[in-house]
């Protein structure tokens, strides 16, 4: 990748940008914190790059918009956090069995209900299990900063074409809240093929039909094993992560999104105190890295996993390892964890003392 000069913006703008760069021309939506920035500047901006912008009445509007838009094979997004994501989920069911590529970015805050603003990660199964109804996943990114919201809203782009599948970055309310220097990369990827599946308007070409349904049970059977064998790909192909600390721990963490950053302050602290300690940050949530994690995981013989939520990441960590003790600290309703008190559990399993489950 080739980076450009350093600018200073707040993630939700940055994400926003970057999906402007990455091709999107149409994005349709509805406000709710702590993601509005991303509708109000595209606001702005798609109108001078000659897209669309639209602020839909509903969230259940904006991701029916969605479809029509993907169909067209345009590249297009839609945002927004906790509960506007639940309304959406039928929609992206419906995106998912008919391969439609698009863009959901989640800014997560604190529930359940209506909860907070606060920045949380107990959005993780919504996203990762898929959501909606029916048996299909998308494709999820987890960044933990704002060059990352960045980098992963280019990749997401491509993901989602490439697979033709709906791709989620799954955010929360402090990475779009914050300030970082970015730079914008120039995309590098492969090159796609044409979007021949694409429906292209009267007098241009075959008539073509996308629906979201098969009413004959053998040919829905047969539509959903196919979407299986895309995501085994995805599995085989696009898993990421990120693994920083002592080449031989006594203890791996296990944090994704904003908690990987302040695990990286715990394994700094951490051999500051005499402890070896090592994180592995799950980038692709889905694909999840169960391999790389499980490889790296024997290192230590012991996992810890840190989430913004009371337990939901650790259950993939848990299956990832097998027998291996996994345990948890959380903390849940816009509660962001502290270094001394993941140091101080990381303590406490290295001793073999008890350790407290509840995580507050």
């Amino acid at each position: 990748m080739k980076y450009l000069e350093k600018i200073l913006m707040k993630g939700n703008e940055a994400l926003a940008e970057a999906a402007i760069k990455a091709g999107c021309r149409m994005y349709f939506g509805y406000p709710i914190t702590p993601q509005t920035e991303i509708s109000e500047y595209l606001s702005l901006r798609l109108p001078q790059v000659g897209g669309v912008f639209l602020q839909a009445e509903t969230e259940v509007a904006a991701i029916n918009m969605v479809y029509g838009a993907a169909a067209t094979g345009m590249r297009v997004m839609t945002s927004s956090s906790g509960p506007g994501v639940s309304l959406k989920q039928e929609g992206l069911s419906a995106l998912a069995i008919a391969e439609l590529p698009c863009v959901m970015v989640n800014m997560s805050r604190g529930g359940p209900g209506v909860g907070n603003i606060q920045p949380a990660q107990s959005d993780y199964f919504q996203a990762v299990k898929g959501g909606g109804h029916g048996d299909y996943r998308v494709i999820v990114l987890a960044p933990s900063s704002v060059q990352e919201l960045v980098d992963l809203t280019y990749r997401a782009f491509y993901l989602a074409d490439k697979y033709r599948n709906p791709a989620l970055i799954l955010g929360d309310g402090m990475l779009a809240q914050m300030m970082e220097p970015v730079s914008f990369v120039e995309p590098d990827f492969p090159p796609l093929p044409p979007k021949d599946w694409a429906i292209q308007g009267k007098g241009k070409g075959q008539r073509k039909f996308i629906v979201c349904f098969a009413l004959d049970p053998q040919e829905l059977e047969a539509l959903n094993l196919r979407l299986q064998k895309k995501y085994r790909l995805l599995e085989e192909q696009e898993t990421d992560f990120e693994v920083f600390g002592d080449e031989n721990p006594e203890l791996l963490l296990v944090g994704f999104g904003t908690v990987g950053r302040i695990l990286k302050t715990v394994v700094r602290e951490a051999k500051n105190q005499g402890m070896k300690l090592t994180l592995f940050r799950p980038i692709t949530l889905f694909p999840f890295p169960r391999r790389q994690l499980k490889e790296v995981a024997r290192k230590a013989g012991k996992v810890l996993v840190v989430e913004m939520n009371l337990g939901q990441m650790v259950e993939d960590v848990r299956l990832s390892v097998g027998e291996m003790p996994v345990y948890f600290h959380g903390r849940t309703g816009g509660m962001i964890p502290r270094v001394e008190e993941i140091l101080r559990k990381a303590y406490q399993i290295l001793r073999d003392e008890v350790p407290y489950e509840s995580g507050f």
